[in-house]
């Protein structure tokens, strides 16, 4: 049985922002203050990184992880600090992706790297981590610290490990998965994690708010990677067809692959050795005749499923309802 059919209620993105309002505000005012440097060019870039905004969707985890397991009480300051590193380590690493991926486009305008170049976006981003480092030092609670310590490890790790798949047509799905967990999943994980631990919740309960970070993780990433063949630049904030173009071979042009006649495979494989972005239509020809999106969308929905089944032990309230919004939510987006 799904986990959705077991927990019914689940609130929509729309119900999920306004239950979330306050705490982020309270974010995003402390990630501005925190932001600020004496030198102007860190100011300029961290400002326009954060202020092109996206979903928050890390920092709002761990929050709604904190007010799920918190009994009713208020959402405190360390919470808000933890939200604020937690978004810091994201940018830092968008910061550094569009640098090694050389983007030029994200969520629909021109990446940092695009504007003030490659040197300034690396060491920036570099201000970022060590700021994030400050911060979470401050609060001067050990577990915490091993947390964040680990996850930017992993995902440090996560970086070298898609360089190493860049441009290379053998990459299968559980390389792909490999990838996906230390990129993406484990700061989905951590922020959940933080969220239960700053609740004082026990350990089982912090382990299963992990483990639906974890699949939440999964989920959302490969649903991003289905909208980049399934989706067109104005909806998706970036340009079409960009992971081909980095070389990407991302789960559906792995399953199309698995799947396609010899020369249609052979045609795929020469794409993703040479980022050929020209080869786009016939990419997307041959995903369509694998079924390789049904197929992506359907693991996408099974981790989506695995994350509310790890909420299963957890009760009901509103927060808990939003977590499971969150992971219906990865899985019918369209950008």
């Amino acid at each position: 049985m799904h986990a959705s059919v077991q927990n019914p209620t689940a609130l929509d993105l729309h119900e999920i922002q306004a239950l979330a309002r306050d705490d982020m505000a309270a974010v995003d005012a402390l990630i501005r203050r925190r932001l600020a440097s004496d030198v102007v060019l860190i100011n300029q870039v961290a400002e326009y990184i954060v202020s092109a905004g996206g979903k928050r969707l890390r920092p709002m985890l761990l929050l709604l992880a904190a007010g799920a397991l918190g009994e009713g009480r208020r959402v405190g300051a360390d919470a808000h600090q933890l939200a604020a590193v937690v978004e810091f380590i994201h940018t830092s690493t968008l910061l550094h992706d569009d640098v090694v991926d050389e983007s030029d486009l994200r969520r629909g305008r021109k990446t940092a790297n695009a504007v003030w170049g490659n040197a300034a976006s690396v060491l920036v981003g570099d201000f970022l981590y060590s700021r994030s480092f400050q911060m979470m030092v401050e609060l001067d609670r050990m577990p915490v610290m091993q947390i964040l310590a680990d996850t930017t490890n992993r995902i440090a790790e996560g970086e070298v490990l898609q360089l190493l798949h860049v441009r290379n047509p053998d990459t299968d799905e559980a390389a792909y998965l490999r990838v996906i967990e230390r990129k993406t999943a484990v700061l989905f994980a951590a922020a959940t994690r933080l969220g239960a631990l700053l609740a004082g919740a026990d350990a089982a309960t912090c382990d299963a708010m992990h483990d639906y970070g974890l699949w939440l993780g999964y989920a959302f990433q490969i649903a991003d990677d289905v909208l980049d063949y399934a989706s067109d630049a104005d909806t998706l904030g970036k340009n079409l067809g960009d992971d081909l173009a980095e070389g990407k071979a991302t789960l559906p042009l792995i399953h199309a692959i698995a799947h396609a006649d010899a020369p249609t495979a052979q045609r795929l494989r020469a794409a993703i050795e040479h980022g050929d972005s020209e080869a786009l239509p016939d990419v997307v020809a041959a995903i369509n005749a694998s079924g390789s999106l049904d197929y992506s969308r359907q693991r996408a929905r099974a981790y989506a499923d695995a994350a509310e089944q790890a909420l299963s032990g957890l009760g009901d309230n509103a927060h808990l309802a939003a977590l499971r919004g969150l992971a219906r939510y990865a899985v019918s987006r369209d950008h």
